[in-house]
């Protein structure tokens, strides 16, 4: 249905009402999206990062990141692995220039199965962040939500003060166990949960409402808010529009450029969908997750047991790839290509 222009300039857009209901969080590692639509928070991954590294407006910082891994010395791959911390920090930093919030900042994904590891990248990437005059409270750590980086999280939380952000999450069973770890946030997707049965059924398109990534987000939504957790619901990986205003009222949703453009030009009125006195009023049973019932309850779902991995996968796949492009840079000249 389209609005008249007269109605329309007394209509907030879509993406201005959605703000009304729901903090919204931009899924993207290029500054000037995140100037054009002023979200909150941001959200960064390696596969953002290694875009956004890519672009000649940021080769500055790419090079920069560079001269720190060569001053800090060490073994080739040693100055790699310093130079990707720094370039992951550097970025993290320019957006917060740019936000009143936090930045999310992801931990490699080769450590996902790796508790100590995992820990041990975040407080470094926390001591980058300080060196840059910037606060662990305006930074949020990304972790794979196996049980280790559940685990990881539980600790840099408790222990360090550290907040955390916990990704790839696909199945309750996840949701359950980091609610019970207290991490800060956690990001259930939504779109690869869709793409997934679409690819795995026979029905290849789905109304916002019955979308199998929107009706998990719903259910994780509806058992935090119904149980008292005060982990943060943040919906990610959205495929189209119809999913993101079918989780308006959730506490947090992170979104990308083309879809936040999008919401902007629509003027639609946008009800919210859920809410907490809605999930308060919800049949769900509370229920308790150790390491054991973990991995069975994860195990029965295929479609997060198939897509966790492959979301390990192409994270690691891409911070491979943006290690190679320092490599090129830290040693190509020095070895005369």
């Amino acid at each position: 249905m389209s609005v008249s222009p007269v109605k329309r300039q007394k209509m907030e857009s879509v993406l201005d009402q959605l703000k009304h209901h729901t903090t919204v969080v931009a899924d993207t590692g290029d500054f000037n999206a995140i100037e054009e639509y002023k979200p909150l928070d941001a959200t960064t991954n390696p596969s953002l990062i290694l875009a956004a590294a890519q672009m000649p407006a940021y080769q500055e910082l790419v090079d920069d990141a560079v001269a720190y891994g060569k001053k800090l010395g060490g073994s080739e791959e040693e100055q790699i692995k310093n130079a990707s911390d720094k370039l992951f920090v550097l970025f993290g930093a320019e957006i917060l220039k740019r936000i009143p919030g936090r930045v999310s900042t992801e931990v490699d994904a080769r450590l996902s199965f790796d508790k100590e590891g995992m820990i041990q990248r975040a407080r470094r990437l926390i001591d980058l962040y300080k060196e840059a005059g910037l606060s662990k409270e305006r930074v949020l750590i990304k972790l794979s939500s196996t049980w280790e980086g559940i685990q990881a999280g539980k600790v840099l939380e408790a222990e360090y003060g550290i907040h955390c952000n916990m990704t790839l999450l696909f199945s309750f069973a996840q949701a359950v166990a980091c609610a019970e770890a207290g991490v800060t946030l956690i990001s259930p997707f939504v779109g690869r949960i869709l793409d997934w049965y679409v690819a795995n059924g026979d029905k290849k398109s789905y109304e916002p409402a019955e979308d199998p990534g929107v009706k998990s987000v719903t259910k994780i939504y509806n058992y935090y808010k119904k149980f008292g957790y005060k982990t943060i619901v943040m919906g990610a990986s959205f495929r189209n529009t119809g999913e993101i205003k079918a989780l308006a009222g959730c506490d947090y949703l992170t979104i990308s450029p083309k879809l936040l453009a999008e919401l902007s030009k629509e003027y639609v009125k946008l009800t919210p969908t859920l809410s907490v006195k809605e999930a308060q009023a919800c049949e769900l049973e509370k229920i308790h997750l150790d390491e054991k019932a973990f991995r069975w309850h994860h195990n029965e779902d295929q479609m997060a047991v198939e897509k966790l991995s492959d979301g390990i996968r192409k994270f690691a796949a891409d911070a491979i790839k943006l290690e190679r492009m320092l490599k090129e840079r830290m040693f190509s000249a020095e070895n005369g290509k």
